[in-house]
């Protein structure tokens, strides 16, 4: 069972401090422990416990209200809300507990409910990729582990493979080919399997070959088989600098290809990309990218 402190807490409930200590103080929500030198110490349970009374609470109930009801009584309430039209804060919530809780059970519910609600690109869109902001505070922070942050991604990474996998080429023609890929030390792809989805719902022939690519096998495969676009993301600092060096690198490459390039180094670095090149911070910009080529390749 981990430990919290009240930051922990704040962080994981989005519930300030303050308010925290008042519910604690004035309506005994929660019993925390105290160390020897009299710090409060929360337990999974606690962040459960103080989940649900904000989502409860953000759903029209007082605190007071709430403050005389059971664990029964709470658990009824919020099915209740839950078979409701879900908002984005009801789910948001549900996905933290589903994270402090290692529940996939719950973490299907909310996809579910979600997708049924607003449909598939905007439950990731809206929901997913912010969620994935929080977690990696969380994790930075200390108020999870990798273990729960390795458990939350892998789930998100099931959806996606089997979104993408639902999404077949839908003609004999001739399609533009795009190839995805992330180079050497490169892991983080749940963005550039949303984009290979896209890329296939727009009928675009995909070749995804996943993390850590070399370059030179880069330059290989279009021997195999050739393609016109390539997708790639730079997130992990190789020195001050080097970002432009690898970008004229790929340019002098594939000179006539169409670079679609990502990644928080590109944000951070801001290196002049060559007229190939197309920044890509988000599903509108890689939509966008992809109908210009259209245009520009229509003949």
């Amino acid at each position: 069972m981990s430990t919290y402190s009240i930051k922990d807490l704040e962080k994981l409930s989005g519930i300030k401090a303050h308010t925290i200590r008042i519910w604690e103080q004035r309506y005994r929500l929660i019993n925390p422990g105290r160390t020897n030198t009299n710090i409060r110490l929360y337990s999974d349970d606690d962040l459960v416990k103080l989940i649900n009374v904000s989502l409860l609470n953000q759903n029209g109930y007082k605190i007071s209200k709430i403050a005389d009801l059971d664990n029964d009584q709470i658990n009824e309430l919020l099915l209740k809300i839950n078979n409701d039209l879900p908002t984005l804060s009801t789910l948001t919530s549900n996905l933290k507990k589903a994270l402090v809780e290692v529940n996939e059970l719950l973490f299907n519910e909310v996809i579910e409910k979600s997708t049924k609600n607003i449909g598939f690109e905007a439950t990731v869109e809206q929901l997913l990729f912010p969620f994935f902001e929080i977690v990696g505070n969380l994790w930075l922070s200390g108020s999870i582990i990798p273990a729960q942050e390795h458990f939350f991604t892998n789930l998100v990474r099931q959806k996606l493979i089997v979104a993408i996998d639902n999404e077949r080429i839908k003609t004999a023609l001739a399609s533009p080919r795009i190839l995805f890929y992330l180079p050497e030390g490169e892991f983080h792809e749940i963005g550039m399997l949303y984009y290979n989805y896209l890329a296939k719902k727009l009928n675009f022939e995909v070749i995804y070959l996943g993390t850590s690519i070399p370059f030179r096998d880069i330059i290989k495969m279009d021997d195999i088989r050739t393609f016109q676009i390539i997708f790639t993301s730079f997130v992990t600092s190789h020195g001050e600098g080097t970002l432009a060096k690898r970008i004229e690198k790929k340019r002098k490459a594939f000179p006539n290809k169409t670079f679609l390039v990502s990644g928080w180094q590109l944000k951070q670095e801001q290196p002049h990309l060559p007229k190939n090149f197309f920044q890509v911070s988000s599903s509108g910009d890689f939509k966008k990218a992809l109908d210009y080529y259209l245009k520009e390749n229509k003949n």
